[in-house]
């Protein structure tokens, strides 16, 4: 239980460049005491232990802001960064060293029984907001993008972002996910409809003036 305390603040000082001390990290992350919870509340889930795993789940939503089913399985050196309003499935199955970002919800696409929530595999970044849904795998190494909304599987070492949610880029996992560098794919087609449509205008023109030339001949 202590080896896996420190590393869980081992993690936190790795991904969190704001994090001074490992009592600050104790007293004051609600990431760190959400995953500690779920350890817990985990380890009854699984040893069949009716209403209390749901209890602590729910304690560990109350004090902070995260909610985290019991059934759901983590892998090691996972990290909720600031974490307000993150929300993770039951049959959601997530691997080691794995990033989430505040608003991120691992959720399921209805009221179907049995794996209904995603797979995240290792090395995983979910930015800000985003929306994980449905019984897909997440490859090893994929980015996703902050407002994401992902309902298909994604390869491994991709970035993945917009709604609902395209690969992008399909690179090494040390690239790290710049949220302000993203691409654009909604943009980039406007701005291609734009230049059709200019080229299309210019044509017009075009024919217009030698219409118009040939009616003055």
């Amino acid at each position: 239980m202590f080896r896996a305390i420190r590393e869980q603040i081992e993690t936190i000082f790795r991904e969190d460049p704001a994090a001074k001390s490992a009592l600050e990290i104790v007293l004051c992350y609600p990431g760190f005491h959400a995953i500690l919870l779920h350890r817990f509340a985990h380890k009854l889930y699984r040893a069949g232990v009716p209403l209390l795993p749901r209890l602590i789940s729910q304690i560990g939503r109350f004090t902070t802001g995260i909610e985290i089913h019991p059934g759901a399985r983590i892998g090691r050196r996972f990290f909720i960064d600031h974490g307000m309003g993150v929300v993770i499935g039951e049959t959601t199955e997530i691997g080691d060293d794995v990033l989430l970002y505040q608003g991120v919800t691992l959720g399921g696409t209805g009221k179907e029984k049995g794996k209904r929530h995603p797979t995240l595999g290792n090395h995983v970044v979910v930015g800000t907001g985003a929306k994980v849904l449905g019984n897909i795998r997440i490859g090893d190494g994929v980015k996703v993008g902050a407002g994401s909304v992902v309902i298909h599987p994604v390869p491994d070492h991709s970035t993945v972002v917009g709604i609902p949610g395209r690969v992008v880029r399909s690179r090494g996992s040390e690239e790290t996910l710049e949220h302000g560098n993203l691409p654009d794919p909604e943009g980039q087609a406007l701005d291609e409809l734009s230049r059709r449509v200019s080229d299309l205008e210019a044509q017009l023109k075009l024919l217009a003036d030698e219409r118009m030339s040939e009616r003055r001949g």
